[in-house]
């Protein structure tokens, strides 16, 4: 059956195994005797982990665009999030988070009313503070992205054509209330184990809300100190002992998403994107990196050109940082193919059949620690494996601003930390409904882990007024990083940014850690060649920091004292 409601202004159809909440039982019982048993109940709280997809697993654009790590290139990025001078409430991709965070809430909200009226077991209580915690991280997205926005609790049955805008104060009581009654009912079993939300996840997620809430002009000190209760409690005593080049690392056969330091992830298979598999799935590993070529000329992965790493991004590290070759495709290989004489690019690196002999190096992209002798050095080492067309790229011209003069394939660094090799990957699919060529895996989107709660335990200690405690969180993540500890002098905002810079390309965290920490004018327009500052002007003399209230939201809304984001008015 599909139900039409109108949520805050949006017309939202709850139809189809697409928008992941089903109404319709296979074995034609209502949804509502369904969901009043043991089985059908659970059915209900499934649904409400799939909605992350939706939240997540699209286009990153609200994530990552218009920040100093990322800038647009060959292709362009939609304009308005990406250089704020043409951001307004109509602006291509403003309402898609809004849009997909309160389909999640009203999963959950249906998900509370049905926990009350269903068949009672033990497992009830954790259930709901799964959902509660789902929730909470919707809400935690919007209040970051919109500011305050409204409370729906109730599970809404019929239409409603009118709501009114909380403030973000009340927003972040909402989430914080949501948080500790999920912290006091769900389990501990390892989120490797159940993939589900646990008391460590719910910790986590306590820690960025009272640290977000601290930069806030209602937050308070007392915010920072329980940013970093809860970031250590998350860490409980656990040392980063995976390699890094091991987290993200995948094969043609598995990969190591719910490893032991995922906390919690968009989790992803093959089964749940079989009905649609050039569409369903994660969209996070094509971006960040140029175009390959694509499956039609060398059977490299497609991808966008868009996201590219800016130069500030390239520059954060150091000769020894093991992240530099585990995050990026430092050599791109290519392999002539015996069977058909087809010579293939990239995907080569992660075909372990192939002898290493065989493999020739196409592009090698020199890191910023190179000297004359060390290029002199790479080029005779290699000189047997550099392949016919071989292309040296000097430190500083693999950029994304180098675009501006060389936008060829494979002339800015690729990000391989989210590759996906499976042969059921799509490497091609027809062009979207927004013009943008893409493809889909079934690689998880790792949304919380242990080394971003110890970057977050840093910057909470540092503005709580314990730098020591705070700068030891973060040699932590030096430390495993194979580089030497940074000094008391060192620490400040701005170093912790590096850091998480370092750590976390191309994961969904940059807008939010630029925003939060009230960095992202200055940082934006430094580093990102498409942005000055004053792209950043908007109406009323406010600065377009929060994105607008969807127009469509404004339009849909009865209730027309419902106030739109100053800078847009």
């Amino acid at each position: 059956m599909k139900k039409i409601i109108i949520l805050l202004g949006l017309l939202t159809a709850f139809s189809s195994c697409n928008d992941y909440i089903e109404e319709e039982s296979l074995s034609y019982v209502p949804a509502d005797e369904t969901y009043k048993t043991a089985s059908g109940f659970q059915l209900l709280v499934n649904s409400n982990y799939a909605t992350l997809k939706n939240i997540y697993g699209g286009n990153p654009w609200l994530f990552c665009s218009g920040t100093d790590m990322y800038a647009e290139g060959r292709t362009p990025e939609p304009a308005g999030l990406a250089e704020y001078s043409l951001l307004i409430p109509s602006s291509t991709n403003v309402q898609e988070l809004y849009l997909s965070c309160y389909q999640a809430i009203q999963s959950v909200n249906k998900t509370i009313y049905y926990s009350t009226i269903t068949e009672q077991n033990a497992n009830i209580p954790a259930l709901v503070g799964e959902a509660k915690y789902i929730r909470a991280n919707a809400y935690f997205l919007l209040v970051q992205t919109y500011g305050g926005v409204p409370i729906v609790d109730e599970n809404i049955t019929s239409t409603i054509l009118s709501f009114d805008r909380n403030t973000a104060e009340e927003v972040y009581d909402h989430i914080i209330k949501d948080l500790n009654e999920s912290l006091a009912t769900v389990g501990t079993a390892s989120y490797a184990t159940s993939g589900k939300v646990n008391k460590r996840a719910v910790q986590d997620l306590l820690a960025k809300v009272y640290l977000t809430r601290g930069y806030e002009t209602f937050g308070s000190p007392s915010d920072f100190t329980e940013a970093a209760k809860y970031a250590d409690l998350a860490i409980a005593g656990q040392a980063l002992t995976i390699p890094f080049a091991d987290l993200f690392k995948a094969t043609t056969t598995s990969n190591n998403d719910l490893n032991a330091e995922t906390i919690f992830s968009v989790q992803y298979s093959q089964a749940s994107t079989s009905t649609d598999p050039t569409k369903l799935g994660s969209s996070q590993f094509y971006f960040f990196g140029p175009y390959l070529g694509g499956s039609e000329t060398n059977g490299a992965p497609l991808r966008s050109y868009n996201l590219c790493a800016t130069g500030y991004t390239l520059s954060l590290y150091e000769k020894g940082d093991t992240r530099w070759n585990a995050t990026f495709m430092t050599e791109i290989f290519e392999y002539k193919r015996p069977s058909d004489g087809k010579v293939v690019l990239y995907t080569p690196y992660y075909d372990t059949t192939i002898p290493t002999a065989n493999l020739k190096i196409r592009h090698f992209y020199e890191p910023k620690w190179f000297t004359a002798a060390d290029k002199a050095a790479y080029l005779s080492t290699n000189a047997s494996r550099l392949a016919t067309g071989f292309v040296y790229h000097p430190w500083g011209e693999y950029t994304a601003e180098h675009t501006l003069i060389d936008n060829r394939d494979c002339y800015t660094i690729p990000v391989k930390k989210f590759d996906d090799p499976s042969p059921t990957t799509p490497i091609s699919a027809p062009i979207t409904t927004d013009g943008i060529t893409s493809g889909v895996s079934t690689r998880d989107i790792i949304l919380a882990r242990l080394s971003e709660t110890y970057l977050i335990a840093a910057e909470a200690y540092l503005k709580a007024g314990n730098p020591a405690t705070g700068l030891a969180r973060l040699n932590e993540v030096r430390k495993r990083a194979g580089v030497a500890n940074a000094t008391a002098a060192q620490f400040n905002i701005d170093y912790i940014l590096d850091e998480r810079g370092r750590e976390l390309v191309g994961e969904y965290k940059r807008w939010f850690d630029l925003k939060r920490t009230g960095t992202l004018i200055t940082r934006a327009s430094t580093y990102n060649y498409k942005i000055k500052a004053n792209n950043f002007d908007g109406a009323n003399g406010e600065k377009k920091i929060l994105r607008p209230i969807p127009q469509l939201v404004l339009d849909l809304n009865q209730n027309k004292n419902f106030p739109q984001n100053p800078a847009y008015n």
